[in-house]
């Protein structure tokens, strides 16, 4: 972004790449398929780099409102500073943050998870998606929490994944049903409750009940704890834990 300003050029939509598409190796894939479809489609973006903060989602989720509202400053200062009017995250935990808490603290911004941008720009027809190497291929989709239950949004993963030709199959426990991987309310950053079994094993119990070659992911988080279910069953030969936008990329070859 700074670079861009520099040239005075202005982009138009922030690529928001969230911690772990920045630091986890495995979401990293997420975050280069998603800029790959950007390039493709002809998006003029850019991200933040050294100047993006975490969201403060984590911080939020245990707690800690103090340290919160310190990296949500932090990131409006930054982004307002650019001007930014849209932002795109593959992170359903950034993307609802930005979305419903940082207009409070004077960040307002029009806000897109990768599913909803990338169905704008395949309704647009700048993604065009032939699914042909996925047909007969058995797909589950797993609703990530922050996505679906908490901002509504059900159908923009589900109308890319019916254009790659495969086979998509619902669990019993989908939508508004859905069941937690187990990494949100950050979660992901501790040692799980003790208890009977750990909820994202549930959970992947329930996708590979369906036999699937691929479970389609919408969020880095769920993408980390259903591959760990996988692996737990020592299934990770036959099904792969996917994010719909490695997914697209996958299909245009890119």
């Amino acid at each position: 972004m700074a670079q861009m300003m520099a040239e005075g050029k202005k982009p138009e939509v922030l690529f928001w790449v969230g911690c772990a598409g920045s630091f986890d190796d495995r979401a990293k894939k997420i975050t280069k398929a998603m800029v790959k479809l950007l390039n493709a489609a002809e998006v003029s973006f850019a991200v933040l780099g050294t100047e993006e903060s975490c969201s403060g989602d984590p911080a939020k989720r245990a707690g800690n409102e103090f340290l919160f509202q310190m990296q949500a400053m932090q990131n409006i200062q930054v982004m307002n500073a650019y001007e930014v009017t849209k932002v795109v995250t593959t992170c359903p935990h950034c993307f609802n943050t930005l979305k419903n808490e940082y207009p409070e603290l004077g960040g307002k911004y029009e806000i897109f998870h990768h599913t909803q941008f990338l169905q704008n720009l395949m309704n647009a027809g700048k993604i065009k998606v032939e699914g042909g190497k996925f047909a007969g291929r058995r797909i589950t989709f797993h609703d990530p929490c922050y996505l679906g239950r908490a901002n509504g949004e059900y159908e923009a993963p589900r109308a890319l994944l019916t254009k790659l030709d495969a086979e998509l199959h619902e669990m019993g426990r989908s939508k508004a049903r859905g069941l937690c991987c187990g990494a949100g309310g950050a979660q992901m950053f501790k040692e799980a409750e003790k208890g009977d079994k750990e909820i994202n094993i549930e959970r992947t119990e329930e996708a590979l009940e369906l036999k699937p070659d691929i479970i389609a992911a919408g969020c880095p988080f769920c993408n980390t704890m259903m591959t760990d279910g996988v692996k737990n069953k020592e299934q990770e030969a036959s099904v792969q834990v996917k994010d719909i936008a490695e997914l697209i990329a996958e299909a245009q070859d890119l």
